[in-house]
């Protein structure tokens, strides 16, 4: 109870400038995930954006997005260079 009534006490005496950078920081953290992904992962972008709204409550979720948002395209390469060796050996 005492995080929310320090909460409160914040809002209650800021300006509309600091909440409006409050809400903005908010959202900017909210859809990081979704927002590396179209760097990294844009195979998945889409998905990845719209599992940021409910992930955005629960903090295991929102890693998930995050790690799926960044290894993207790493782990195409690994399995493509796992694949390669092993194909080119049985060849010969």
């Amino acid at each position: 109870m005492e995080t929310l009534t320090f909460f409160e006490d914040l809002f209650a005496n800021s300006d509309p400038v600091f909440i409006l950078a409050v809400a903005l920081a908010t959202l900017v953290l909210w859809f990081l995930p979704a927002v590396l992904a179209f760097f990294f992962n844009r195979k998945h972008a889409k998905l990845i954006a719209a599992a940021c709204v409910p992930a955005g409550f629960s903090l295991i979720a929102w890693s998930g997005l995050m790690i799926w948002a960044v290894t993207g395209k790493s782990v195409e390469k690994a399995v493509t260079k796992s694949r390669k060796p092993a194909s080119s050996s049985e060849a010969s």
